[in-house]
């Protein structure tokens, strides 16, 4: 067995996390202790701007992104991250930052194999990078978090796909500023297609919806709320646990109305959420079709699906099962008030239906825990750093330097993930299967995922294989404050 780096207290390269404000900071809700009685935990900024009653605006539907050409097995896209104005709020302007001036950016829909080329263009008045969260990428495209794009500057990412149809998204991945940046709008869906779920009857089409869930607050001018560090002693530490809004974002509005057919439908669900968690629930019957790294081996029932910020589903509601007339509200059933509440679906007709739900949707391989080379040991905590208090990978802050690991391209490893607090854990480059929670084995087929949450004081087992690339990629969590504020590690494929 190898051990990660052994906990310790350390200074690294780099000061503190300096957060930029997006406006005036309201009033903070005392959702978790402060240092002074334990480790911190994420932060509710109270809106003063006027809010819409739930469910009084249309669900809007991201614009789906067309290649600027084409060249055989290659498609070429451009995006542009800029400053817009957006009406987020009714009556209200609010300043984002989005790819294309828009929040979140347009969708990309790809095919598995066909290679996905993106030129970035920065205009914003900071560096920024790009990440496809989930994507099978190669080290110069995966947005590594020193690689930034400079303001005026572009990139082009190279996604050569050669990977399961899934449902990923893309967002800002800079280091120290991750959180902010997608707080401000930097983030949008990326749906993988591939030969095998389009011979599958699944609901399609216009019942094929997209729903990117993300929490933000608002001052009274509608500008978007996000705590200002430079000048406030005291204020990094109240927020180093998490931001969390007081007003749910789907698709870029609050609280919105989606009205629909007494049809299947398939609803992607990205949770791109700071720091906040979800239990989703409709109160009725839904069946999970996907997961982060695509289609589950078969379908399964549920009454509720959790998201941790990062992580995705693919459900299937049948709304068949009601009448014209009705009502079904997406609710968050960890959520309180306002918070509770996601969205809401209007059955206004009968329409035709030929969609189905088959008994086996793919063949998922199984990894062979049996075969790992070795098992790691990667411990996420709070600790001293820099004179102050910060996230930690094995007691140390991120250097993107220094590798945690090394893992040989080909090899199966175990990881062996440990938490002090809730932490939701992203591993870039390849997709893992969870083995083991608290040690007790995982039941049921295996599936991918490329995020995994861990619970306070929990220990996940993954296992995983290192296929296609070499070079050096990073671990994080993906409670974007805990990352900027250094819980991430870097490793090499070699």
């Amino acid at each position: 067995m190898t051990r990660g780096a052994q906990p310790r207290h350390a200074v690294g390269r780099r000061d503190v996390l300096r957060l930029f404000g997006l406006g005036a900071v309201a009033a903070a809700g005392a959702q978790g202790c402060s240092l002074l009685t334990g480790t911190p935990q994420p932060q509710l900024l109270t809106s003063a701007a006027p809010l819409p009653r739930p469910y009084a605006v249309p669900l809007p539907i991201p614009e789906v992104a067309r290649p600027v050409r084409s060249a055989g097995e290659v498609d070429f896209y451009e995006l542009t991250g800029r400053a817009a104005e957006a009406e987020l709020l009714p009556g209200l302007r609010t300043t984002v930052w989005g790819y294309g001036g828009t929040f979140p950016g347009p969708t990309i829909r790809a095919r598995s194999g066909r290679r996905t080329v993106v030129k970035l263009t920065n205009r914003l008045g900071e560096p920024t990078v790009l990440h496809l969260h989930g994507g099978h990428t190669p080290p110069e495209s995966d947005g590594f978090p020193t690689d930034l794009v400079a303001p005026g500057a572009s990139r082009e990412y190279v996604f050569p796909l050669e990977q399961r149809a899934a449902t990923l998204w893309y967002h800002d991945h800079r280091m120290d500023y991750t959180g902010p940046q997608v707080w401000r709008g930097l983030a949008g869906m990326f749906l993988v297609g591939d030969a095998e779920e389009e011979a599958l009857p699944l609901p399609s089409g216009e019942r094929d919806v997209p729903l990117l869930i993300c929490d933000r607050s608002f001052a009274a001018d509608g500008t978007l709320l996000y705590p200002a560090l430079e000048g406030r002693p005291g204020v990094r530490e109240a927020y180093m646990g998490g931001v969390l809004g007081d007003v749910i974002l789907v698709n870029g509005a609050p609280w919105p109305e989606l009205r629909v057919a007494r049809a299947r439908y398939r609803l992607r669900l990205c949770n791109a959420s700071n720091a906040r968690a979800y239990e989703l629930s409709t109160g009725g019957a839904m069946v999970q079709i996907g997961s982060d790294g695509g289609l589950l081996a078969s379908p399964k029932p549920v009454r509720q699906i959790r998201l941790a910020p990062g992580e995705r589903a693919d459900v299937v509601v049948d709304f068949s099962a009601y009448r014209v007339g009705q009502h079904v509200e997406l609710r968050n059933l960890a959520g309180e008030g306002a918070q509770a509440r996601v969205m809401r679906f209007a059955v206004d007709r009968d329409e035709s239906d030929d969609s189905a739900v088959p008994a086996r949707l793919s063949t998922v391989e199984a990894l062979d825990p049996a075969r790992a080379t070795v098992t790691r040991d990667f411990e996420f905590s709070s600790g001293s750093m820099h004179g102050g208090t910060g996230w930690l990978i094995n007691g140390r802050p991120f250097d993107a330097a220094r590798m945690e690991a090394r893992p040989k391209l080909g090899d199966i490893e175990i990881w062996r993930l440990t938490s002090d607090v809730a932490h939701p854990v992203h591993l870039h480059l390849d997709q893992f299967q969870v083995l083991s929670v608290n040690g007790e084995r995982r039941q049921g087929a295996p599936e991918w995922k490329d995020t995994v949450e861990l619970r306070d004081a929990q220990t996940v087992e993954i296992v995983t294989r290192f296929t296609d690339y070499r070079g050096r990629y990073v671990l994080h969590c993906h409670n974007l404050e805990h990352e900027d504020m250094a819980m991430m590690a870097a490793f090499e494929v070699v």
